[in-house]
């Protein structure tokens, strides 16, 4: 098929390098543009910018998608498809009325649960037992479109972000290209979405990480994992910024106010929270580099009942 691929950030990359291997005809690449960073100015590519100059593609990166003189180069380019995978921005009804076989998108959930921008962290964060990957014919609403597949996948009681983020960036390539093969068959068939079982997740922030003790360690530990490598949480050490990494959950008798330190052994940081103890077993001082604990410990002592945050 004639396919434009649509996308921007790590998790598009797999989905864009299935369909080429598949052997469709990528006749463009659409992405978000460049961006500048550092003091340096250097300039940063999207990931799938990087992967598509390694495929020698027509690379497009509109600051709109509705604008038209892009709307005519794609409708120049004439896809039978496009493909959309973690693009960035809503597109109008004048380009997913272009293609003959629609617009279809890679949704890292189980819709319509978790529609929009995180639903890979927001799973975690808020204690799934598992999520999946969506094939979806795409519409002028967010994530509202008709279905095509779905698969699951558990959630791992050590899962973060960043593991969760890989594992369905696999399955959705997978997926994708399955369903380019019943599109062409003409057997992808129509689900419709149950729109009362929705949820909506917004983008994520630094703002998010921003730990809250009187919450449970419970609650506390899905945050870190959630928001492992990005943006993760943190909280405040001596007015410094202390990125938590990893930790696990315990039951305890003690007493102290939330963020208060109740025990510190040579390899481990009991922290009070609303409900439990939180043992940190992974942190990052600012300035300073990831440690475990024991070593974090041997380089910067901590007394018990410092409060944190």
């Amino acid at each position: 098929m004639k396919v434009l691929f649509m996308g921007t950030p790590e998790f598009a990359v797999n989905t864009l390098e299935s369909i080429i291997q598949e052997g469709h005809e990528v006749i463009g690449v659409v992405t978000q543009p460049d961006k500048v960073k550092g003091r340096g100015g250097k300039v940063s590519y999207p990931a799938v910018k990087e992967a598509a100059l390694t495929h020698n593609l027509n690379i497009y990166q509109p600051v709109k998608v509705r604008d038209s003189r892009f709307l005519q180069i794609i409708r120049e380019l004439e896809p039978e498809v496009i493909v959309v995978a973690a693009f960035g921005q809503i597109l109008p009804k004048e380009l997913l009325d272009i293609p003959p076989y629609g617009c279809i998108n890679v949704h890292a959930s189980l819709l319509p649960k978790y529609r929009g921008a995180a639903p890979i962290q927001a799973a975690i964060i808020n204690g799934e037992k598992e999520t999946g990957v969506t094939i979806m014919y795409m519409d002028v609403k967010l994530d509202t479109g008709d279905m095509i597949l779905w698969e699951s996948i558990p959630i791992s009681e050590d899962e973060t972000g960043g593991s969760l983020h890989d594992k369905l960036a696999s399955l959705g390539a997978k997926l994708l290209v399955k369903a380019l093969r019943q599109l062409e068959n003409n057997t992808a068939e129509r689900t419709p979405q149950d729109d009362s079982k929705a949820t909506y997740v917004g983008m994520l922030n630094k703002e998010m990480g921003n730990i809250d003790f009187t919450q449970s360690a419970l609650s506390i530990e899905r945050l870190i994992r959630g928001l492992n490598p990005w943006p993760s949480a943190y909280t405040k050490l001596n007015g410094k910024t202390l990125k938590l990494w990893k930790a696990k959950v315990i039951d305890i008798s003690d007493t102290g106010q939330p963020g208060e330190i109740i025990e510190v052994t040579k390899d481990a940081i009991t922290v009070m929270t609303g409900k439990g103890g939180l043992v940190i077993q992974e942190l990052q001082l600012e300035g300073k580099k990831r440690l475990t604990c024991d070593a974090f410990l041997r380089g910067y002592p901590i007394e018990k009942g410092v409060v944190l945050g």
